[in-house]
Parts: structure tokens; C-alpha cells; sequence
């Protein structure tokens, strides 16, 4: 099956601007556009008079759907889809390039007639799903007319899901076999207009699930948000040279002023900026402002009527800016400011190692200290530490990855009661001998916090931290009490935002309880970094880079530390957090060499795309202190490496919970990480790769038989180890035995609900409020995901009939009885 996801420049769970002779649209003497969509009588429906550069072309006539191959005998394969793509399916009515319809008019196509019916979208992306169920397999054409007052040159941007062909005036203008979402922009068209009325044709095709398409004459913020974003994003200069070869303007600036050159520069992309100079680039443009530049960024992210976040960018102990944008309370319309109290989830954790370091300063306890002293029956608590929990190399499975989770975390409990469920859970390695994220480690020091100090978490925070530095606006959350600039938070999915699912807080405790503001996490830093908080010897403990039986013979500079990210970026440490709980997004960065501090602060997760808090707060760094740091490494694809070694490599490597899958096609080698599109990667040795779409590196390790055994992957910093997994062999499974496993299966009290459909050949499963997944069978009752590292059992009474599923992953067991 097909899975389309928006794309990325993160290759873990969050990405962040007109060549004169390609003239926008038509102009007239006076250097005005004619631009307003006319919206006259039936057969005017899809007109327009001359088109506004930016804006999205909404009004069509549609013609679908109209069906790929006879699907009577299952899925057409994707010979037939592509020869279906390549057919003149109005052959019979003068065909594609003579193709001139009117609101009503009837087509004849195969057996079925079907009519072309007017269509205005509510949305830039016109969704060809709309007003039915979903049909895969499916072609439709979309069809409009331009009135142009001359001659003109422009750039059509495209997007569609899935393949897509452009007419122009009876010219293919595009043609594009492909499958993926609509995006604005995906494909940038040369086009030119005549003088008069012009004819516009699209021809999209579907394969699975969502249909759509997006179509605009781009101007300059169009461009620059096409240009732009690709030198931010470890720019490919070929990949760059291609799109000004399109026509897109070099010195092209959107809403944060920023050209394409000036990024480069910043960004330390010296072979970038150099090719934009000699393309024409202006190299003596003054740089916008930080207000421009946060303001653009934020006007493209947030609208007025949305959830949105909070910045604070300061430097030498001054605030060089803050400032909110969006909604705290959508509903009242309470708009965000830099006093605006939100929960940070896992920028928690520092605060917990810093109450562990300071109770080790008072000499009431060690960071040596065993678990076993402070909980006696935790299981093999004699061979744990603080240490070990303070740098997620306990090898403790994570209490938040147990399945069904957030089905509990609206309802109270007590920290006594998740200890107790983690007591029961397997080890995921033994202590010390490796890195995983790991929730438990931290709930559990918070619990040591207060058993030490014989006072409540909060108090102790309040009364050694928060109250010396003045930060007035953090503390512990307690639902149920209504806090002043409050932000409530959210979730974005299906192009809308909803309510976030709210966590009671008492299921966070030390890994992620605390709420506060940018101008209190300004004053943390402040007081951290300057000694305030903790003691030098403690601050150098917290960071320095965790080693681990894995990498103890290695020379860290990145890794993590006592609640903290330590990385090198750019020739500068970097120490950092995030946060990210159903409704909140947050991160907090410090560059010490600068003196630099970044706060962001959003109230939605998942968050509209591009908002990502941890790549804003990066790109902030770089546009502040960018032309002071090292440039970016450089990669370049060494040519030298056999594409025959690429086989070794083909696997799938655990990312601890996500899935990254390697697979192989001709001379290319792809990644995947689940939920994300698939990249290629390139080769700078046999072991040795790098995406070109993100600063990220993975090398493949091999052991002493020449076996790779894992990987290890390098982005912003981090560092982490992937072990290669067991390859899972699928089995063919008749129809009846798919039949038996279809339905619903109860995975906690009614709330989270997995729904197992049959498609064909394939079967899905998709639990409430994720995506849908394919299952693959091992045998007739035995399936297991590609995406994550999960397997299922199908159950039968004496009768033969499926009565539960028994769920598999990451050491636990779930079982969940059908309901339907």
C-alpha cells in the first residue's frame, strides 16, 4: 500500500523564500494586475480574468471519477495504472488537448457518463474526494479558462495527489508519474500565455486514499517560499540550479525578507551563496530585521484565528525579542504573549536533574547511589543508578510507550501507582549498556526527589529555583486549577485544529509536569549558565555526553547529558531540550560560546505543518550568530562506492518506537523512516551515507563477520543507535482467513478501538486517531506492521471464530477482545 505523508526536513517525529524575463501575469501599462475570478453564469464557473500571483485557483470544472482499469478482479497493478495514465480518456470527445467543456456538459467515457460539474474550493488544495468516500484507483480532469490581456510568461506551481499531467492550450506543459500528497508548489511549470482566452487542463490520478490537487500562477512569495526553505535545508546546489533554471527569481523575498543568498551565508553554505551570486543574486541587500523575520515566519505558520506559540530570543542577558502570535484560547479568542502559560513536557527533565544535583550538593544523596536504596523491590534496582536514570541508559522500559497509554492519562493517579506498573515491565537492555529515551527514569528521580527532600516536587523546585531566580510563572501543573494567560492545547489533523487530548499531570511528574513561559525559561538559563542554580562541578556533570558500553570508546562531543541535549553545530556546543505532550511543543536552546538564548513555545502537537519549535529555535541561532559559526559540513557522494555493497544494508533498524527501513532500487539506496516519505540516501563510503533533504548522516556498523549489526544515525547534534531487526518473512494467506480477522477490537475500554479492514490482498489496521497501517501476514492468524516494530495474534473460540487480538510490542502484551 501506498502511505502519503507530508513531507519533512526532520527525519525524526517535526520542517521548517522572478527571473525578470518570467513575467507573473499579464500586466497592464500602468503595472497593475488584472486579477478577480469571474463568477457569472454556469458556464463561467471555471473563467477567469487574468490570474493574481500567490493565489490559488479554486474555481474548476471536474470531470470524475473515472475508473483505473476493471477493478472487478482486484487492484491494478502499476503497469496498468500507468498505462491508464498515458490514456486519452477523451479520446472520444475530441481528446485531452482539444479537451474545452462547459458547466453540465456530459462526457461519455467507456461505459459510464459522466459530467463535468463546476466546483469552487473552500481550501487552496481541491479536495476530488469531497461529497463521497474516498476512491482509489480513480482518474479526474480539471479544467479552467484564463482571459489574459497579452502575452505573458509565468510559473504555474502544481501540486497533486497522486500523478499528474498539465495542458496548456492543447501543449503537455507537465507530466508527472508519481504518488504522494498536494502540496502547493511540488512542480514548477514554465508556462506561456496568449493573448485572449487560454485553456487549462489537469489530469490527476489517484492511487490510495486522498485525491487532490493545488495549482497557482506563483509570484515572488511563492517563489521564495520554494527557494528559500531549500538553502535552509541542506541545500543541493544541482537541485538549486535546476529551479532557477525553471525561472525563479534569484533576489525573490516572501514575507521575512530574506533572500536566498542571505540564507546561505548565514547558514554557512558558502558554494550555495557563491552559485546565487553569479546567477545575480544581490549581494549588498541590508538584512531584514528580527521582527521581520519572526513576524514573516509566524504569518505563514499561524493564522489569527489559531493556536500559535510564543518566542524569546536573547543574547548577553538582554532580550533581543519576544513576542506571541496566535491563540492561547481559540474558543474566547485569547491571544498569545510572551506571559502566556504553557506546559513544556520534557524541558521538565532539566529542572529534575538539577534537583538531583543539588540534593547531591547538600550531601543528601549520590548520582552512584543504586535505585535499590531509594525503591528496595524495584527488580535488579541493585544494578541501576541515578546516573543510569539521569541519562536514559537504564535499559527501563518507558511507562509511556505501554499500548493503550493515553487512553488512561485524562483520569487521575499517583506516582506510587505508575511505579508499581513499571516494576512489572521487562528491561529493554541491561543498565549501562546502551541509549534509549526513557520516560520512567525521570518519574522515578522525581519520586526520589521528594523521598529525599521529605518534600513535595513542586516545593522543592519553587523554594530552590524558581523563587532565587524570579521565575513566577512556572511550576507544577495541576489540572483542575485555572492559571492565569493560561494556553489550552490542541491537535491539527484533517486541515483543522481540535481540542488536545488533556493530560492529567500527575502522569508526568518529573519527566514532564511543569508549565512556565518564555520569559521564565529565559531566566532559568540565565541562572543555569551563570552559575546560579547549580555548582560548576555539577553543571560540567550535566553536560557531558552519557557513555555507554556501546560507545565508550568513543570521543564524545555530542550525546546526552543529566536532562539535556549536548550537541556541536556549526564548530559550537549547543545544549538543548524539547517538549512535546498531546497539545504542547516546546524547546529551549542555549549556544554558551554566544551567549545565546532561544525559547519556543507552541500549544498545539500534532502542530500545522512547518511549525516545529526545535527547528525554529535552530534557524533562529543561525540568523543571529550564523556568520560567526563554521560553515556547514559539506557532503558529497562518493563515486567510487559500489552500488553491489548497497545490499548488505537492505533492513529495517529500530529508532526506538519508530521504524527507519532501507531498501534498495537499481544504483539508489532509500530511507524511511515510518510515518515519513521515503528519501534517498547517498554513499560517502560502503558504511557511510547522508540525506541531501536534512543535516543528517547514518553510518552502518558491521561486526566481526561482516554482518551490519546497526545503525547509527547523526542529526542537529544527536546521536542515536539503531539496532538492525529480524527480517519478517510475510506469508501468502487466503481470502477466508483475511475474512476471519476483519473487524473491531476493543484496546482500552471502548476509547481506543483498532479497526482491521481487507483491501483486496492487504489487510489494514488502524487505531482511533492514527493513521491507517498495513498489516502482513505471517500465518493465517499472525500479522505484524512494517512502520513499527509490533505484532498482532488473531485468537479463535473452538468454533474457529476470532474472538480477541493479543498485541505485541516493545515487550508488552495487550490483549483486546472483538466487539464487532
Amino acid at each position: 500500500m501506498k502511505r502519503k505523508e507530508p513531507r519533512t526536513r526532520s527525519l525524526r517525529t517535526i520542517r521548517w523564500f522572478a527571473n525578470p524575463r518570467w513575467i507573473a501575469a499579464g500586466l497592464v501599462a500602468s503595472g497593475t494586475l488584472l486579477l478577480s475570478v469571474v463568477r457569472g453564469a454556469a458556464g463561467d464557473a471555471a473563467s477567469y480574468s487574468g490570474l493574481k500571483p500567490d493565489d490559488f485557483m479554486k474555481n474548476w470544472l471536474i470531470l470524475k471519477p473515472i475508473p483505473v482499469a476493471n477493478q472487478e478482479k482486484g487492484e491494478p497493478s502499476e503497469t496498468e495504472q500507468q498505462k491508464a495514465f498515458a490514456q486519452d480518456c477523451l479520446a472520444g470527445e475530441g481528446g485531452e488537448a482539444n479537451a474545452s467543456p462547459h458547466a453540465g456538459a456530459k462526457q461519455k467515457i467507456g461505459d459510464n457518463e459522466l459530467v463535468w460539474e463546476p466546483v469552487e474550493s473552500k481550501a487552496d488544495i481541491v479536495d476530488l474526494n469531497a461529497g463521497g468516500p474516498e476512491k482509489d484507483f480513480a482518474i479526474a480532469y480539471a479544467w479552467a479558462e484564463i482571459d489574459m490581456p497579452a502575452k505573458a510568461k509565468g510559473l504555474l506551481g502544481v501540486g497533486s495527489d497522486d500523478a499528474v499531467k498539465v495542458w496548456l492550450n492543447g501543449k503537455v506543459a507537465l507530466e508527472k508519474w508519481t504518488t504522494r500528497i498536494s502540496q502547493p508548489d511540488d512542480d514548477i511549470v514554465p508556462v506561456e500565455f496568449e493573448k485572449g482566452k487560454n485553456r487549462l487542463l489537469l489530469k490527476i490520478q489517484n492511487v490510495r486514499g486522498g485525491w487532490g490537487f493545488v495549482c497557482r500562477l506563483m509570484g515572488q512569495e511563492a517563489q521564495a517560499q520554494k527557494l528559500v526553505p531549500m538553502v535552509w535545508n541542506q541545500p543541493d546546489p544541482e537541485s538549486i540550479k535546476a529551479l532557477l533554471d525553471l525561472g525563479l527569481d534569484v533576489n525573490s523575498r516572501g514575507r521575512t525578507g530574506l533572500s536566498a543568498w542571505q540564507v546561505a551565508r548565514f547558514c554557512g553554505e558558502k558554494e550555495v551563496a557563491d552559485l546565487l551570486a553569479s546567477r545575480g543574486a544581490d549581494t549588498k541587500a541590508p538584512k531584514p530585521s528580527i521582527e521581520q523575520v519572526a513576524a514573516g515566519t509566524a504569518s505563514s505558520l499561524v493564522k489569527e484565528d489559531s493556536p500559535g506559540l510564543a518566542v524569546l530570543i536573547a543574547q548577553d542577558g538582554k532580550i533581543l525579542f519576544e513576542k506571541g502570535y496566535g491563540l492561547a484560547d481559540v474558543a474566547h479568542h485569547v491571544p498569545i504573549t510572551p506571559e502566556t502559560k504553557f506546559r513544556i513536557g520534557s524541558i521538565t527533565k532539566q529542572f529534575t536533574a538539577a534537583a538531583i544535583l543539588k540534593l547531591q550538593e547538600q550531601g543528601k544523596l549520590s548520582v552512584k547511589d543504586k535505585l535499590s536504596k531509594y525503591i528496595p523491590d524495584f527488580p535488579r534496582g541493585d544494578e541501576v543508578t541515578l546516573h543510569h536514570l539521569l541519562t536514559h541508559t537504564s535499559g527501563i522500559h518507558s511507562y509511556t510507550s505501554h499500548p493503550g497509554f493515553l487512553e488512561k492519562v485524562t483520569k487521575p493517579t499517583k506516582t506510587e501507582e505508575i511505579i508499581e506498573s513499571i516494576k512489572k515491565d521487562p528491561y529493554d537492555f541491561d543498565p549501562g549498556k546502551k541509549w534509549l529515551y526513557d520516560n520512567s527514569g525521570f518519574l522515578l528521580l522525581g519520586y526520589i526527589v521528594e523521598k529525599v527532600s521529605a518534600e513535595n516536587y513542586g516545593d522543592f523546585l519553587r523554594e530552590n529555583f524558581f523563587q532565587p531566580l524570579g521565575m513566577t510563572n512556572t511550576g507544577v501543573y495541576r489540572n483542575g486549577t485555572h492559571l492565569d494567560h493560561e494556553a489550552l492545547g490542541y491537535e491539527y489533523g484533517d486541515g483543522k485544529f481540535t481540542n488536545g487530548l488533556d493530560w492529567d499531570m500527575s502522569w508526568a511528574g518529573g519527566a514532564g509536569a511543569l508549565y512556565s513561559t518564555v520569559e521564565d525559561l529565559y531566566r532559568w538559563n540565565e541562572g543555569m549558565f551563570s552559575g546560579k542554580v547549580i555548582s560548576q562541578a555539577s553543571l560540567k556533570a550535566a553536560f557531558t555526553p552519557v557513555q555507554t558500553e556501546e560507545n565508550k570508546s568513543d570521543h564524545l562531543e555530542d550525546g546526552y547529558g543529566y536532562g539535556l541535549s549536548i550537541a556541536m553545530f556549526r564548530g559550537a556546543q549547543e545544549i538543548s531540550h524539547g517538549g512535546g505532550l498531546n497539545g504542547f511543543s516546546s524547546f529551549l536552546l542555549r549556544v554558551p560560546r554566544e551567549h545565546l538564548t532561544v525559547v519556543v513555545l507552541a500549544n498545539a502537537l500534532p502542530g500545522q505543518p512547518g511549525l516545529e519549535p526545535g527547528g525554529m529555535a535552530q534557524r533562529a541561532v543561525e540568523f543571529c550568530v550564523g556568520e560567526r559559526l563554521d560553515p556547514r559540513p559539506v557532503f558529497k557522494p562518493n563515486q567510487t562506492v559500489s552500488a553491489k555493497s548497497f545490499d548488505a544494508l537492505v533492513g529495517r533498524y529500530d529508532y526506538g518506537g519508530p521504524i527507519m527501513t532501507v531498501t534498495k532500487e537499481g544504483d539508489h539506496l532509500f530511507a524511511q523512516l515510518s510515518g515519513q516519505p521515503r528519501f534517498e540516501i547517498f554513499p560517502r563510503s560502503e558504511t557511510e551515507f547522508f540525506w541531501k533533504v536534512a543535516d543528517a548522516q547514518v553510518t552502518f556498523v558491521k561486526d566481526n563477520q561482516g554482518k551490519v549489526i546497526k545503525a547509527i544515525h547523526h542529526q542537529n547534534g544527536n546521536t542515536l543507535n539503531a539496532p538492525r531487526l529480524a527480517d519478517l518473512r510475510e506469508t501468502k494467506v487466503d481470502a477466508a482467513s483475511l475474512d476471519a480477522v476483519t473487524g473491531k477490537y476493543d484496546y482500552g475500554e471502548g476509547k481506543a478501538i483498532l479497526a482491521v479492514t481487507r483491501e483486496g490482498d492487504q489487510v489494514f489496521a488502524q487505531m482511533t486517531g492514527q493513521p491507517k497501517f498495513e498489516i502482513f501476514p505471517k500465518s493465517d492468524n499472525e500479522f505484524f506492521w512494517k512502520v513499527v516494530e509490533a505484532q498482532v495474534t488473531f485468537v479463535k473460540d473452538d468454533k474457529g471464530k476470532v474472538i480477541k487480538a493479543v498485541h505485541h510490542q516493545a515487550g508488552q502484551t495487550l490483549e483486546a477482545p472483538k466487539i464487532e
